[in-house]
């Protein structure tokens, strides 16, 4: 059986009174056997490392850079994220592709160096409205994922994560229904192969407590990359919980 996995990505929120709050808050709440993981914005890295580190959840970080070092003003390699014992990194996010125009051959490449520093990527692929409307969605899907594939190999995928986000539901308050969220990741793991059974793929896009029971009891959703709702800490507790249901 694969454990579900529930991320919070904080996006660009957050100051060192109010992390401190919530995680305070959601230390104290939390105590169940699902995997739990916080990615603040990497400023605050090692504020929240030692926030968390007498209880179960792990460290991650929004983003990684494809270089190791180097001039590349402003970005932030894999062997220093893995100072702080980060665990996790998001790739691929789609306001990374949309606002950073990064390519799917530069999410190959972040995932690769995310992977040298036994930091586990945690691949985002999903389409976007029109996309869905169209008929095109799983082979956007299909696109993204396998780039990736291509420049790695299935095997990597035993050391990896994906989320699932439809762009469509990302902020917008709309949720791709159990079923719909169901088909697509059903889709994904028929693209891994044998490996496929392993990999955790996790559901992204407006998860809250009222609809996160329903999402994790389809058979491919491994869990979710919560955005908005992680920065509640009773919210994102309940959504933890409804993991280990």
């Amino acid at each position: 059986m694969r454990r579900l996995l529930v991320l919070a990505n904080w996006k660009m929120n957050g100051s060192l009174n109010d992390n401190r709050q919530l995680l305070d808050a959601l230390t104290a709440q939390w105590q169940g056997q699902s995997e739990v993981g916080v990615c603040p914005p990497v400023v605050y890295m090692a504020q929240v490392r030692d926030l968390l580190k007498n209880s179960s959840i792990t460290l991650g970080a929004q983003d990684i850079s494809s270089a190791v070092s180097g001039a590349y003003t402003g970005e932030i390699s894999a062997t220093m994220l893995a100072e702080f014992s980060c665990r996790f990194a998001i790739i691929g996010h789609s306001e990374r592709r949309q606002y950073h125009a990064e390519s799917d051959a530069i999410v190959a490449e972040k995932f690769i160096a995310a992977q040298k520093e036994s930091i586990k990527p945690v691949l985002c692929i999903g389409e976007s409205l029109e996309e869905r409307e169209s008929g095109a969605a799983l082979e956007v899907i299909s696109t993204q994922l396998k780039a990736v594939i291509n420049a790695v190999g299935l095997d990597a995928f035993n050391e990896a994560v994906i989320a699932y986000e439809p762009v469509w539901a990302i902020g917008t308050g709309k949720t791709a229904s159990p079923e719909q969220a169901q088909e697509v990741h059903k889709h994904i793991r028929s693209l891994l192969g044998s490996t496929g059974d392993k990999v955790q793929i996790l559901y992204g896009g407006s998860v809250k407590s009222s609809n996160a029971t329903e999402l994790f009891s389809q058979p491919d959703i491994d869990g979710a990359l919560v955005g908005g709702a992680s920065l509640d800490a009773n919210e994102f507790t309940l959504i933890c919980q409804a993991a280990d249901q």
